[in-house]
């Protein structure tokens, strides 16, 4: 999976949108698939206009590592979710909460290219990983 230095490289050598959205669309086809099992309603991220999942893990520590796994069942989506899932996995709980990844969505000029229900829904999946972070760094 790309990390999110190499992604914003890369949104930074396409210089077309058509080809940005077809990098988007590869980072979520390399995604690996979320079973089944994990795909449950408290998994799902309300706010989104398409279905997406996201689950998280930590290593139990008082500032945990953090990782995530998730899916969509749209393509584009799935892309945003492994942009998210590069902008914070691996991280520790109290560094994802305080790292906006919608400010940094708006500096390659991701937001401003979606409409409205994506952007919407990618603000949603930031929004609960953040929280579930600030739960976790605190406890």
């Amino acid at each position: 999976m790309a990390s999110l230095e190499q992604i914003i490289d890369d949104f930074a050598f396409l210089d077309e949108w058509e080809d940005r959205y077809r990098y988007v669309i590869e980072l979520g086809k390399a995604l690996p698939d979320l079973p089944d099992t994990e795909k449950t309603a408290e998994n799902k991220v309300q706010g989104c206009a398409s279905q997406v999942w996201l689950v998280s893990h930590n290593d139990g520590g008082a500032d945990p590592v953090m990782t995530f796994d998730g899916d969509s069942d749209a393509h584009i989506v799935r892309g945003l979710v492994a942009i998210v899932l590069a902008t914070y996995s691996g991280k520790r709980a109290s560094e994802i909460a305080a790292t906006d990844a919608i400010e940094i969505f708006d500096r390659i000029g991701l937001v401003e290219h979606l409409s409205s229900q994506r952007a919407n829904g990618l603000r949603s999946m930031v929004k609960r990983i953040r929280e579930e972070a600030k739960v976790r760094a605190a406890a």
